[in-house]
């Protein structure tokens, strides 16, 4: 739609206009490029009327304004040397669009923004930028008359405003809330200064008004350094959500442990084990997904999401494909054990989960279903994944507090590898293999394994999921399982 207004704004005013796209694929490397030339036809005439011939595509240098409807299609837009400081004008949304390597990296793998917009600004002569996706929505419109009214407003273009908005009117359907988001684009471009990244909310003071949780956080306050509160306040609320204030508690004496062990005098052995001790407890089992799939909030996003009007029936399909792990987890530990060892149990229960099921959660049946599964939650302290998690637990903190006393930046790494735990059936499979793999090579490293060391496995273990870079790191740092010979 953009590039068929540019080209229809030039062709009623004077100029010639071709458009032609290089195909890209879609979050892997970059979505459709559509490039856009205008020239004069007044200039045509005076260069001696021969023909005209217009580049196919664009060329690194030769650009005077790129277009992006996302910050990612900008960077990659500056990669390919599109965006120049000598000649080129930016206009890019802000918002981001998580690409697939960003969603499948088995840690963190958002690419920084700042550092996108950073870079993005020294590369062009002029960078023009805020979030056009919330501009579109609030003006019930397209991302594309937001970046068409950003357009007119650069000046770039030899075209007037009323020139601009009557290309959006020729095209008839939608032209008011096109003609209302041009307008915000327009406004955002030409105004003095740009905003910059927005600093964080300051930290609330939590005032809860249920004695057992104001004694949570008054313990937080008493019994911790200050700079460690804002962690602990978000993981003891994390924890009653999961399940209750006398979990949060055992989060708490745990903690109290840590806080008791050499640090590096900044504090950060406690912060991280606080941070990643959280996570760890709020562990994603069947009954956690049940929940945070039936609560009203899921319902109230979903259908913000997807502009429910009113009158509308929206219906929500869960894909759950629930194995014989976590059949089993579910259940108390001693019948769990006893089920996981059986064939016939196995066999039942691939006999219906074979190929997944889907839940209708908008349903009343569905949602019925999953609202017994999570009510399970009072009971989640005597199942199988529970006690298997709370030893897992014990047992890295143990470590923590073995390698605090050879050296308090090795126990925070060990702290980190935490990181490795995470997701849900397979993919916390995985995880928990990496982690286990990493944790032997602790302890066969002892005292001489380097904090950097560590850290170099951990980000090997994230680097893929089969495993190969953590075993080549193990390899490299000879830290392998010895293979003894036969006798």
């Amino acid at each position: 739609m953009l590039a068929d207004w540019i080209v229809d704004l030039g062709e009623a005013n004077g100029f010639f206009a071709q458009t032609t796209s290089v195909p890209g694929v879609a979050q892997r490397t970059g979505a459709t490029i559509y490039y856009v030339e205008l020239y004069p036809k007044a200039q045509a005439r005076a260069d001696g009327g021969g023909t005209l011939v217009l580049a196919l595509m664009p060329l690194p240098g030769d650009v005077d304004v790129v277009l992006a409807s996302e910050l990612m299609e900008a960077g990659r837009a500056v990669q390919r040397g599109l965006v120049t400081p000598d000649r080129t004008t930016l206009i890019a949304s802000t918002h981001r669009v998580y690409s697939i390597a960003e969603k499948t990296a088995l840690g963190d793998g958002r690419v920084d923004s700042a550092n996108l917009v950073a870079h993005a600004g020294a590369a062009a002569m002029r960078f023009v930028r805020f979030d056009m996706a919330q501009a579109a929505e609030d003006a019930g419109s397209v991302i594309s008359a937001v970046l068409f009214g950003a357009l007119a407003g650069t000046g770039v273009l030899p075209f007037s405003r009323s020139q601009f908005e009557a290309t959006i009117e020729r095209g008839g359907i939608g032209a008011r809330a096109s003609l209302k988001a041009f307008a915000t684009g327009f406004a955002r471009a030409g105004a003095p200064g740009e905003p910059g990244p927005q600093q964080p909310a300051p930290a609330v003071d939590p005032q809860p008004r249920h004695p057992q949780v104001r004694a949570l956080v008054d313990r937080v306050r008493r019994d911790f350094p200050p700079a460690a509160h804002p962690v602990l306040f978000e993981g003891v609320r994390r924890l009653i959500d999961y399940q209750d204030p006398a979990y949060a508690g055992l989060y708490l004496d745990r903690l109290d442990a840590v806080r008791r062990l050499p640090d590096d005098g900044e504090g950060r052995l406690l912060a991280e084990t606080a941070r990643h001790l959280a996570l760890w407890m709020s562990y994603e089992d069947t009954i956690r997904v049940a929940d945070l799939k039936t609560r009203a909030s899921r319902f109230e996003r979903v259908g913000a999401e997807v502009h429910v009007q009113q009158g509308q029936l929206l219906a929500i399909n869960e894909f759950m494909h629930p194995g014989l792990q976590e059949v089993v987890e579910t259940l108390p530990a001693f019948l769990g054990r006893r089920l996981a060892g059986s064939r016939w149990s196995r066999w039942l229960v691939e006999r219906f989960t074979r190929e997944g099921r889907v839940v209708t959660t908008s349903s009343l049946g569905g949602f019925l279903m999953l609202r017994t599964v999570a009510g399970m939650k009072r009971w989640r302290r005597s199942t199988l994944r529970y006690q298997a998690e709370n030893r897992r637990i014990e047992d890295w903190l143990r470590r923590i507090a073995a390698t605090a006393g050879i050296s308090p930046q090795l126990a925070l790494e060990v702290a980190q590898c935490q990181r490795l735990v995470k997701g849900y059936s397979d993919t916390h499979a995985r995880g928990l293999r990496n982690y286990e793999t990493v944790m032997e090579a602790v302890q066969r490293g002892g005292a001489r394994l380097a904090p950097a060391t560590v850290r170099e496995l951990r980000d090997a273990a994230l680097a893929d999921e089969h495993g190969h870079k953590l075993r080549q790191a193990l390899e490299r740092h000879a830290l392998t399982v010895p293979v003894e010979a036969a006798t």
